[in-house]
């Protein structure tokens, strides 16, 4: 059996709670159109990673497949 390919796009976005059972992400919105966002919205809610929800979660997991 051949070894299976990580998606490399993934593995920047994704990685794995120390018990390797959960996965985390980053949240959206955070990139561009921040002047009319509040410091407390952006430091507070959309800087702390969040976890993969369990619907997608099979989808990354089969992306990255050795984490």
């Amino acid at each position: 059996m051949p070894k299976l390919k990580t998606r490399k796009a993934a593995a920047k976005r994704f990685r794995v709670t120390g018990s390797g059972k959960k996965i985390l992400r980053r949240k959206a919105f955070k990139n561009h159109l921040l002047q009319k966002k509040s410091s407390e919205r952006l430091r507070r809610r959309l800087s702390a990673l969040t976890l993969v929800d369990e619907a997608d979660e099979k989808n990354v997991r089969k992306m990255l497949p050795y984490l």
